[in-house]
């Protein structure tokens, strides 16, 4: 077992650890390595780099607050080689899914692309649509609104006209049967003062009638008068004396 202190190093001590392991170290000898934490990165950095040598990490622990510790275990170049190939074809298929993944992203970014496109058009196309609809239902509304304003004010002025018609008709009416009673009146008075007249013609005339008869007829003599008879007045009968 060797241990090698690379914390002079500070976070570059990758290389010398490398060398450290393929010339200091024996096949199947254990290293221990030890370097300074930092910002801890260093920490899989140093296994990233053991692992692509091809060694065995058998540890990687703390070692105090400022420090670290890797083990390795030093591997035949035969191992190190199949590894080494391993991690090769690992990282080409990494690669490989990487890019199948980039371009299927592309292909789902581009399909989503279009099928935003397409949905944008399509509520684009929705939404002009019902906003026509809207303005042909408010035009609509507006026309039927206007109609039966008109329909309204035109019943209104027919039934105002109707009305007008029907109180100049009573008025004329009235007017007439006014005229009329005025004139039937009239001639009641006429007729009345016509029977007047010929009735006191009439009786005028009864009357010189009866006149002129009475002139033409000869008067009558006096009956002579026969003296009254006078009658004995009755005796009195006398009352007894008193004894």
């Amino acid at each position: 077992m060797q241990r090698y202190d690379l914390r002079h190093l500070k976070d570059d001590f990758y290389d010398r650890m490398v060398e450290l392991i393929d010339k200091g170290i024996k096949v199947g000898e254990v290293g221990i390595f030890l370097f300074e934490v930092g910002d801890f990165s260093s920490i899989q950095k140093s296994a990233d780099v053991i692992r692509a040598t091809g060694h065995d990490l058998m540890n990687s622990l703390k070692f105090n607050e400022v420090d670290w510790t890797v083990v390795v275990k030093k591997v035949d170049e035969a191992t190190q080689k199949e590894r080494a190939e391993k991690i090769e074809a690992a990282r080409v298929e990494a690669e490989k899914k990487a890019e199948e993944v980039r371009i299927a992203a592309e292909e789902k970014a581009e399909a989503d692309r279009v099928a935003a496109e397409a949905k944008a058009k399509e509520e684009a196309e929705k939404a002009a649509a019902e906003a026509k609809a809207k303005e042909e239902a408010e035009k609509a509304e507006a026309e039927a609104k206007a109609k039966e304003e008109a329909e309204a004010k035109a019943k209104a002025a027919q039934e105002a006209a109707e009305a007008k018609a029907k109180e100049e008709a009573e008025a004329a009416a009235a007017k007439k049967a006014e005229a009329e009673k005025a004139q039937a009146e009239k001639a009641a008075a006429e007729k009345a003062e016509k029977e007047k007249i010929e009735k006191a013609a009439s009786e005028k005339a009864a009357t010189a009638a009866e006149t002129t008869k009475t002139e033409a007829k000869p008067e009558a003599k006096p009956a002579a008068k026969k003296p009254a008879s006078k009658k004995p007045a009755p005796k009195r009968a006398r009352k007894p004396k008193a004894k």
